[in-house]
């Protein structure tokens, strides 16, 4: 049985597992469909990368860039580039199934994409340092080694959520839904799951169902 020490380690990584995983996908989700039968993108504006970044502070932790925050031009266009990075991985990572319908014809290549999210998460170096409160255990986090890199935190934490999913075990649970409309990646986690969500799976197949019968 692990002792306490141990235990906690096993917890901790765990937790950093399941937020990498949240993260990322949650990054690739910003992309999505618009109920009009085209694609929405949420980090259209400065504004609606500040509203994406505050409501994932818990995840985020120190680069969420604190609760009054604006985002600029400049850091907008950062998560966008990383972001086209992890899509583009995430469609290698789904093969031989096909890529989000919303990425078809326009995925970066794979070499640029990797090099671009290795870029991101190498753009904030960071040092391991332990912190100690009496009462508790001790707990490692990463701190900046460079105090003017502020506006590269969050894109490098972003970059290192998504290596740290790309390199873990949910990788190879990783799908694109392709109901209808949607341009969702998710996570499939039961051996008959097809779709992100029962509403695509009942859109699937009502349009399984029209095109038996179309073609009858």
């Amino acid at each position: 049985m692990p002792t306490l020490p141990a235990l906690t380690v096993l917890v901790e990584a765990t937790i950093s597992f399941v937020s990498d995983t949240r993260l990322s996908l949650d990054l690739a989700l910003t992309i999505r469909h618009d109920g009009r039968g085209g694609v929405a993108d949420d980090l259209d504006t400065p504004d609606g990368l500040a509203r994406w970044v505050h409501e994932r502070r818990g995840l985020l932790g120190d680069a969420s860039c604190g609760e009054t925050w604006a985002a600029d031009e400049q850091s907008l266009e950062a998560v966008r580039s990383l972001r086209a990075a992890v899509r583009a991985l995430f469609a290698y990572a789904v093969r031989p199934g096909e890529p989000s319908p919303a990425d078809a014809g326009r995925l970066l290549p794979f070499e640029e994409a990797l090099r671009r999210l290795n870029a991101a998460a190498a753009a904030v170096p960071t040092v391991p340092r332990l912190d100690w409160a009496q009462d508790r255990d001790p707990v490692a986090h990463d701190h900046p080694t460079d105090a003017t890199a502020e506006g590269h935190a969050l894109p490098a934490a972003l970059a290192r959520a998504a290596i740290g999913f790309l390199a873990g075990p949910d990788r190879t649970a990783l799908r694109a839904c392709h109901a209808p409309r949607c341009v969702r990646y998710f996570i499939k986690e039961h051996p008959r799951q097809e779709w992100c969500k029962p509403s695509c799976g009942n859109r699937a197949r009502v349009a399984r169902h029209h095109e038996r019968h179309r073609t009858t």
